[in-house]
């Protein structure tokens, strides 16, 4: 690819897998929006929205991975963009797609981190449910959750293959002990009906018309099946890259769809009052659901504490990707200051300028919170948003030109190319003026998203 190897190729297609499934972290982010699936729609929203987001999703990562079976490389999707375009449109289709790619690294670690704050302060309500932090509490907590992941990236980079291989046992071990504690702990009496699991549908908290409050409420399971693409960023950690990569990128979103499906239909069989779980601290109704659910406050945090360990996997992973999007487009010299930020660390392997720059973005957006309350959902928004437009981008550059050069990909869609690429740029055009819309009508210019 033209590139002096910089970084240790240590990493095999099961870690890129593990870190893919650590950045997407399902049932960590399906709670932490859980909030978002209810308002707009309820349990028609959550599930069903989550199998048509997971095949759209599916058909996204297979076009992904068939042009980086060609382009193996950190660059990715502004890389991939400038190959797959005539050379009179390469250098402003690559600077786009690579500013796009960029902020939604950058957003989507803010995201994940921000929420994981939310829901670690939140469970102090499970004792406490007086308890409300203030913006304050809630930025310094983020500021500490973005220091742990950022250390770990620096100090304990050697164990990442060993801790996104951790990741997937842990996150299928937690889904597996919160739904046989849910169904078990929760009251025969206190079940939902099947009826209300599969084709319960409710819109009104929303203010929205019902028909367009689902499509909404698809947020919920489109930020969280938005990180398979940031795996390419590691092509260059990796051995042969052009088949370990893309395949890893296609099986983490199979897995994370089976993985959702199989947690949040016991969640929707034991779901409290609606009302209760909206009305909890700072957004965060999955904390409430297991304490009703278990009964005491311990058995509440016992579960939770499993979604905080996948949470924790999902701060250093998405870190991780966002500092090599970071350090990759530097390279090239996509960002200012770019001889400072593509520098690596041989000490740790580790390109140390790009990672401290990409936490300290996060920690500034982390501000915006202080002067809204919704900043949350509008990280959400703006992460999926522009990740899926860089996921875009090449495709449907790809497609224009007829798909001349995938046609030898390792990783070949075949005859079902065209129409897999299709679907994709028709979702992505309606998701960049459908996840712009507030999750919820009237608003206020505190609570706009």
């Amino acid at each position: 690819m033209g590139y002096v190897q910089e970084l240790p190729r240590s990493l095999s297609m099961i870690t890129v897998l593990g870190l893919s499934f650590a950045i997407m972290a399902v049932p960590f982010g399906l709670s932490t929006t859980m909030a978002i699936g209810l308002t707009d729609g309820g349990p028609v929203t959550v599930l069903w929205g989550w199998c048509i987001v997971s095949l759209i999703s599916l058909a996204i990562a297979a076009s992904l991975a068939e042009i980086c079976s060609v382009f193996p490389t950190s660059g990715g999707v502004y890389y991939w963009s400038h190959l797959l375009s005539k050379p009179r449109y390469a250098p402003i289709a690559s600077w786009i797609t690579g500013w796009l790619g960029l902020v939604g690294n950058w957003t989507v670690t803010l995201s994940i981190n921000f929420s994981f704050a939310l829901l670690i302060l939140s469970a102090i309500s499970l004792w406490n449910e007086d308890f409300v932090a203030t913006p304050w509490q809630t930025v310094l907590c983020f500021w500490a959750v973005m220091l742990v992941c950022t250390v770990i990236n620096i100090w304990g980079n050697k164990w990442l293959d060993k801790l996104n291989t951790i990741c997937i046992y842990w996150t299928a071990a937690s889904v597996l002990i919160i739904l046989v504690t849910v169904l078990a702990k929760s009251p025969s009496s206190a079940k939902r009906s099947g009826k209300f699991v599969f084709s319960g549908y409710d819109a009104t908290a929303s203010g929205w018309p019902a028909g367009w409050a689902f499509f909404v409420g698809l947020l919920q399971a489109a930020y969280t099946l938005t990180g398979y693409g940031m795996v390419a960023a590691m092509c260059e950690e990796v051995q042969n890259p052009d088949r370990e990569v893309p395949k890893a990128m296609v099986l983490s979103v199979a897995a994370a769809a089976v993985t959702g499906i199989v947690y949040l239909i016991p969640v929707l069989f034991v779901l409290p009052d609606i009302a209760i779980l909206l009305a909890a601290p700072l957004g965060q109704p999955i904390p409430v659901l297991f304490k009703e659910v278990t009964g005491s406050p311990g058995g509440g945090f016992g579960l939770l504490f499993l979604i905080l360990g996948i949470a924790l996997f999902a701060g250093v992973g998405s870190l991780t990707a966002s500092c090599r999007c970071t350090w990759a487009f530097s390279r090239d010299g996509g960002i200012p200051f770019s001889r400072v930020w593509s520098k690596v660390n041989k000490r740790y392997d580790v390109p140390v300028n790009a990672l401290l720059l990409s936490a300290a973005v996060d920690c500034l957006l982390g501000l915006i919170y202080l002067g809204s309350s919704a900043a949350f959902n509008a990280f959400t928004g703006v992460a999926t948003i522009c990740l899926s437009v860089s996921y875009g981008i090449p495709i449907l550059v790809s497609l224009l030109r007829g798909r001349k050069l995938v046609r030898n990909a390792t990783f070949s869609l075949g005859r079902f190319g065209v129409i897999i690429n299709v679907i994709t740029v028709i979702w992505i055009s309606f998701a960049i003026v459908l996840f712009t819309m507030p999750t919820a009508i009237p608003v206020t210019p505190v609570t706009m998203s």
